[in-house]
């Protein structure tokens, strides 16, 4: 059984991440932990943890994070086939696919897929009633001093989301041409979401620290979409989401996979406190380049690559790049300890030991790096 060292803590996790939200010093960088299942249970049985202990296991790495918010309870308004799950909010339809490793849901049978203004229109989207925040604050009570957040990358993310029930082609024709009744479903959506929130909100919101949300807008090697097209299209629906958080007084912060810094300006003015993901392989993603054109100004929660030494490096070469990413995020505060994305099951469970070793080891403030 492994043990992770800890570093030394006068911090509590709520503490240690808004000082962190606020670029103030901490005792440590805050870490954040996230991964599919497969490498999850096997991270567990090495920890000699229980794979359902979510609490203990985040105990034990010393991470600092707990999500939230309001549970559907509503009924499945959608059809059901053979050999696929419906999600029961959005109507999406995924499919089992194995893999070496293990396998994975993915997106398949899209609904809305060269539908008519009416089927759009008539497309289920659930409404506040279908959401509880029954027993919240209890369960929040339970979690101790972690830093709580309501929201994830799935939530106001426009591009994504659509793709699932429209097909990701036919959601970027529609949105560059500002297709009436695809942008009228968009904002029911978003109607949706922001009644989920503000019902989590108006009843725990001294619980709750922070919101997540989302929005996929790059490539590996640019832009998916334009500035014009963001700023045009998605830019106002995003805004609504953020003004909400900032009415509860909570900092925001925002998933944006792939080559995303070109729009981070435009975040900076919509009042985004944090950008999350920032996959180092991606242009203009390198953590370098993000702590010198925005450090001060956002930010970051990620940077430590699932596709890079984590999945296919050895357990120095983990240890390596967490140090250098450390080494140059650090400085002046801001950074948020985090894997860029969900930790794949191909991983190998000493290089997570090794990852979250040297977060301890190397994201101390009150020691030279």
């Amino acid at each position: 059984m492994y043990r992770i060292e800890k570093a030394p803590e006068t911090m509590t996790s709520k503490e240690r991440v808004m000082r962190t939200f606020a670029f103030e010093k901490t005792d440590r960088v805050p870490i954040d932990y996230m991964a599919n299942p497969g490498i999850h249970q096997r991270f567990c049985q090495a920890l000699g943890i229980s794979a359902d202990d979510r609490l203990g296991l985040l105990d034990a790495l010393g991470a600092d994070y707990w999500e939230t918010g309001a549970v559907f309870v509503g009924e499945n308004r959608f059809p059901v086939r053979k050999g696929r799950k419906t999600d029961p909010i959005y109507g999406f339809h995924t499919r089992w696919v194995e893999h070496e490793s293990g396998g994975y849901w993915d997106f398949c049978d899209f609904p809305l897929q060269d539908a008519e203004d009416d089927e759009i229109a008539e497309f289920p989207v659930p409404g506040r009633k279908d959401f509880s925040v029954e027993g919240l604050r209890e369960q929040l009570k339970e979690v101790g001093d972690k830093a709580v957040y309501i929201g994830h990358p799935g939530i106001a993310d426009i591009i994504n989301s659509t793709g699932r029930v429209m097909g990701m082609e036919e959601t970027l024709v529609r949105l560059l041409t500002e297709d009436e009744a695809t942008l009228t479903y968009i904002s029911r959506v978003a109607d949706m979401q922001l009644g989920m929130l503000e019902l989590a909100l108006d009843e725990a919101s001294d619980l709750i620290d922070f919101v997540w949300l989302g929005e996929d807008l790059g490539t590996q090697i640019g832009p998916m979409i334009s500035l014009e097209l963001y700023r045009r299209v998605l830019r106002p629906i995003h805004q609504r989401y953020i003004d909400l958080a900032r009415a509860y007084d909570k900092p925001v912060m925002v998933h944006t996979c792939g080559s995303s810094s070109w729009v981070y300006e435009d975040f900076i003015a919509m009042g985004v406190s944090a950008v999350d993901t920032l996959q180092p392989e991606a242009a203009h993603m390198e953590p370098r380049y993000l702590k010198e054109q925005f450090g001060g100004r956002l930010s970051f929660h990620g940077c430590i690559s699932t596709t890079g030494p984590l999945a296919y490096g050895t357990p120095k070469e983990v240890e390596a790049n967490v140090k250098e990413t450390l080494e140059i995020m650090m400085p002046g505060g801001g950074y948020h300890f985090s894997p860029t994305h969900m930790i794949q099951d191909n991983t190998p469970v000493e290089n997570l030991l090794a990852m979250y070793q040297a977060a301890h080891r190397y994201g101390r403030y009150d020691r030279a790096i």
